[in-house]
């Protein structure tokens, strides 16, 4: 992975919508069902919307029922971070971007063999690039 990228506050909302910044700077949630990767069956690669880092691929994506997009691995060993996430007065797990520190979403252990894990993603926080 190349080196990570940090800007501005200023610099990010210039770059995101109003609701991208809020998600992926201020670890926002998008309501669910409402992202417009929930329901998306296309083969490619997901990307973060912030700088463009591959994230997860389409073959790893499953439908959780949850209301966000679902995946049951990154698309490499190291592309996004995990972090203790107290907040809501939860005990979860947080992931990031490793590249750019965006907040994507939440990993679960109740995902589909074989990784049994569900990483819940906010529609906003990804790019899909699909394949040709």
């Amino acid at each position: 992975m190349s080196d990570k990228i940090v800007k501005s506050d200023s610099q990010w909302r210039e770059q995101l919508t109003e609701e991208q910044f809020s998600v992926t700077r201020h670890a926002a949630t998008e309501p669910p069902f409402s992202g417009v990767y929930v329901d998306h069956h296309d083969q490619g690669i997901y990307k973060c919307v912030c700088c463009h880092q591959p994230l997860f691929s389409s073959d790893d994506k499953f439908d959780s029922g949850c209301g966000w997009p679902s995946f049951s691995a990154q698309i490499e060993q190291g592309a996004v971070t995990h972090h203790a996430d107290y907040s809501h007065g939860m005990d979860r797990t947080e992931v990031r971007c490793r590249h750019c520190d965006a907040h994507l979403g939440h990993i679960f252990d109740d995902g589909p063999a074989p990784t049994g894990l569900r990483y819940c993603i906010n529609s906003v926080a990804l790019d899909f690039d699909g394949e040709k």
